[in-house]
């Protein structure tokens, strides 16, 4: 069994040609994970962007899936830090009014504040008591008796 020259120039030309079909044709890009779409924000963007354009595709397509599911995880990570975070600027604006009102509360002591020690001395003047009119009959005693 020869193997003739024409055959193997034809099976040379159709490897080539498969072979350079195979080099130019578009390679498929992976579907992007979802750890990866919730690190880069603008292709989290960008697909969603596609997805919402096209409506009937959104619902197979991975990467829709994936931008969906990117996008519940970041809203569910971002809930807790905002919470705390109100929770920390409560605490802060908390804490200064109630520096405020014991400030307050500390001048209005201050100014009412009686000091015992440091009140002016204000004479006394006595007074007698009152001397027992002499029309005034003392009231009977009783007495006891032993018989």
């Amino acid at each position: 069994m020869q193997i003739s020259f024409k055959s193997i120039l034809t099976v040379g030309c159709l490897g080539s040609i498969m072979f350079t079909l195979a080099a130019c044709s578009p390679r498929r890009i992976p579907p992007m994970s979802v750890t990866d779409l919730m690190e880069n924000r603008v292709t989290l963007d960008g697909v969603l962007m596609k997805c919402n354009q096209d409506p009937s595709r959104a619902r197979t397509d991975s990467d829709c899936l994936n931008a969906r599911i990117a996008i519940e995880r970041l809203a569910s990570q971002s809930e807790p830090a905002q919470e705390a975070k109100r929770t920390e600027e409560f605490e802060q604006s908390r804490e200064k009014r109630r520096l405020t009102q014991e400030k307050q509360r500390q001048e209005q002591e201050a100014k009412t504040k009686v000091d015992a020690y440091h009140l002016p001395l204000v004479p006394v003047e006595a007074t007698a008591p009152p001397a027992p009119s002499p029309n005034v009959s003392s009231p009977p005693v009783a007495r006891e008796s032993n018989p």
